[in-house]
């Protein structure tokens, strides 16, 4: 079994020797004597066989080989100093990992948001964000495989965080026959193309949430929907914050003609067993709150049990 020679702390030297510009600031940075850096650096380069330093007037600077092992010494040490963190964490009772299913009509930008302030704080903690639609959200907050759940529906048994709600939209492109008609109901609708999102459940009931239109085409997001409805084919519900530029721009159109030409949808986050929510999961879901740009209307929006 192979054991290395070399050290950690050798490679640390190094890398301050080289950040610091010289043994003589790199010494006072790490409260040693200039000889023990001078002698670790040469018992380095001894014990690999290879030059890493070599001094020019009153600078040491780095060799062609050292700039190449100094960037792999930096990812090892890194790698190390995170290892040491995360056992520290585990210690504390921070967990190391976060599961969270989003229903795909949350905002992507709310939750980017939060994922940055929380990552500023995460101690090392990974992140697994999973999208979920209609009934496989309802899988997310029963099967238990998540921490927390970002719901667009209501769970028996569990009281959710409220987040707002989302508008729902019914659009399609400018062209489409349905643009220029005065009065549209169900019974029109059902009449033409109908782009749906796909439920991501494990048991999905195809009409849920949807107009029983005998045409339809389905997707596993809004932007692949969207992007056909720029061709010209089909109508779609889509959430008001993605169809909003499209909306301003023209390149579709809101079908306000209609007999339900909009709905609303309240969002909630909710943590399916809070026994085990640990501290990191904790944080970031209140992060997650205080990041909704719908914040402002959570005070009105109701509380899913």
């Amino acid at each position: 079994m192979y054991r290395p020679h070399t050290t950690l702390e050798q490679w640390r030297i190094l890398q301050a020797v080289v950040d610091h510009g010289g043994y003589a600031k790199a010494a006072s940075a790490l409260n040693k004597s200039q000889s023990s850096l001078n002698h670790a650096v040469a018992k380095l380069q001894q014990l690999i066989g290879v030059p890493l330093l070599e001094v020019k007037g009153r600078k040491a600077e780095l060799t062609p080989q050292g700039k190449v092992l100094l960037r792999r010494s930096r990812a090892l040490t890194s790698e190390i100093e995170q290892l040491e963190l995360l056992a520290t964490n585990l210690e504390q009772g921070w967990e190391p990992e976060i599961t969270l299913s989003r229903e795909i009509l949350y905002p992507t930008e709310a939750l980017y948001q939060a994922m940055s302030r929380f990552y500023r704080e995460s101690r090392g903690t990974r992140l697994t964000v999973i999208d979920n639609v209609m009934s496989g959200t309802d899988d997310a907050v029963s099967q238990g495989d998540f921490d927390l759940v970002i719901s667009a529906g209501s769970h028996p048994g569990h009281r959710g965080q409220p987040l707002g709600v989302i508008r729902m939209l019914l659009v399609c492109h400018p062209a489409h026959p349905l643009a220029s008609e005065t009065m549209i109901d169900d019974s029109r609708l059902s009449q033409e193309l109908q782009l749906v999102i796909r439920d991501t459940g494990q048991h999905a009931d195809k009409d849920r949430g949807w107009l029983r239109a005998e045409q339809r085409w389905t997707f596993s997001n809004f932007h692949e929907a969207i992007a056909v409805l720029h061709q010209g084919v089909g109508f779609c519900w889509v959430p008001e914050h993605l169809a909003h530029p499209h909306l301003a721009n023209g390149s579709l159109t809101h079908l306000s003609q209609a007999t339900v030409d909009y709905s609303v949808i309240p969002l909630a986050l909710v943590v399916p067993n809070r026994d085990t929510l640990g501290p990191a999961a904790t944080r970031f879901a209140e992060l997650l709150v205080e990041s909704s740009p719908l914040a402002q209307q959570a005070s009105t929006a109701p509380v899913t049990e």
